[in-house]
């Protein structure tokens, strides 16, 4: 009788769970996420992706000088010193475990399609072939989702028309966004374009987390680093360090006023270019940052106080490359040397300005995890 009375208890646990719902030792484990990083540079993409809980194998770059903050940085993913146009997709494929949501993300090198380039012919540029390698990956590896982040001018070469239709030509859904970056609590002015495409269905980014009166500040970001001066150094943090000023940029900077440009200034601190008619025009350098607003893009040249209005808001040098690094929203012990390296400002400025922002990279993970958790 008390084995019989064990036997219905047993009968009725069983037949109380949930219609439809799957016995617990039946379940199927959700799918890791698993991306590889083409054109990975110090690992902005791939540090807001694993932030984002998508799993990072590798990130490929042909710069070597990424290397060590890449792997320091981002364990266990590896870096790969290689040219995506010496990547096989089979070489690719042989990274994923199975079973894994595929994803493949990048973000080619923008400095053909960059504004920045002042109307340069760049159509010789071996850079505008990179794209087209990465479509030929994308094709016959054939991964569930794909990712690009760029600046917003590439949309007007046809060489990112090429690009769109060969993903559509081989079955992928895309979209593609202009994305504020202060909408998604990036304390910095930058436009950027945001690629996804998808082999399961539509796909687009996340709605944008902030509205323009809770955008992140520039206080925010680095107000509480300690004081430095020009050509200095802070002995607690070695990225913490400035660029020298001359004796004439000095007194420029000293003249200068947040969020004001050199028409502020005496006419004897204004340089001859801008005296001219052509250099009255060019009013976004020598000034100074605003504590309450995002940052102006921070560039590869941001340590020039020459180079943007990259001026501290009320310290007479210009930032930091860490307030660089900050405002590119890297966490704040992220290392882009090794701690006995020799600092070059001109070298790791190009590392820190070239990077996608560690928080829209975080949001392009979500966004893909997003998506993908509608098909398990």
């Amino acid at each position: 009788m008390g084995r019989h009375g064990a036997k219905l208890r047993r009968a009725k646990n069983k037949d109380s769970r949930p219609a439809g719902e799957t016995p617990r030792n039946e379940r199927r484990k959700s799918r890791d996420i698993v991306a590889v990083d083409l054109f990975c540079g110090v690992g902005g993409l791939t540090r807001g992706l694993l932030d984002a809980g998508i799993r990072v194998l590798a990130g490929y770059d042909i710069d070597e000088q990424c290397c060590y903050p890449y792997e320091h940085n981002n364990r266990p993913a590896v870096f790969k010193k290689k040219s995506v146009s010496e990547i096989t997709d089979e070489e690719l494929s042989a990274l994923y475990p199975s079973d894994c949501w595929r994803v493949l993300v990048g973000c080619a090198p923008c400095q053909p399609f960059s504004r920045y380039t002042q109307g340069i012919d760049a159509s010789s540029d071996e850079k505008w072939s990179l794209l087209r390698h990465f479509a030929r990956l994308a094709e016959a590896l054939k991964p569930h989702v794909i990712s690009m982040e760029n600046v917003s001018e590439l949309q007007r070469h046809s060489i990112f028309d090429e690009f769109v239709s060969r993903l559509k030509g081989v079955g992928y859904e895309t979209t593609v966004s202009v994305v504020s970056c202060p909408n998604y609590g990036i304390p910095q002015h930058r436009n950027r374009l945001v690629l996804f495409a998808s082999l399961l269905g539509p796909i687009s980014i996340l709605p944008p987390t902030h509205t323009p009166d809770r955008y992140p500040t520039v206080r925010a970001a680095i107000g509480h680093l300690p004081k430095l001066k020009a050509g200095k150094a802070s002995s607690a943090d070695a990225l913490h360090r400035s660029s020298k000023l001359s004796s004439l940029n000095l007194r420029r900077i000293q003249a200068s006023r947040p969020g004001g440009t050199w028409h502020d200034w005496d006419q004897e601190l204004v340089a001859a270019c801008h005296r001219k008619k052509k250099g009255k025009t060019y009013r976004s350098v020598y000034g100074r940052m605003e504590w309450d607003s995002p940052s102006p893009t921070i560039t590869t040249e941001f340590f020039g106080f020459g180079n943007g209005r990259f001026g501290h808001p009320e310290q007479d040098r210009a930032i930091s490359l860490r307030e660089g690094a900050l405002l590119q929203t890297f966490p704040a012990d992220y290392e882009f040397l090794k701690p006995d390296a020799t600092y070059c400002m001109k070298a790791i400025g190009r590392l820190i300005g070239n990077a996608v922002p560690v928080r829209l990279g975080e949001v392009i993970g979500k966004s893909i995890g997003d998506h993908l958790g509608r098909y398990e």
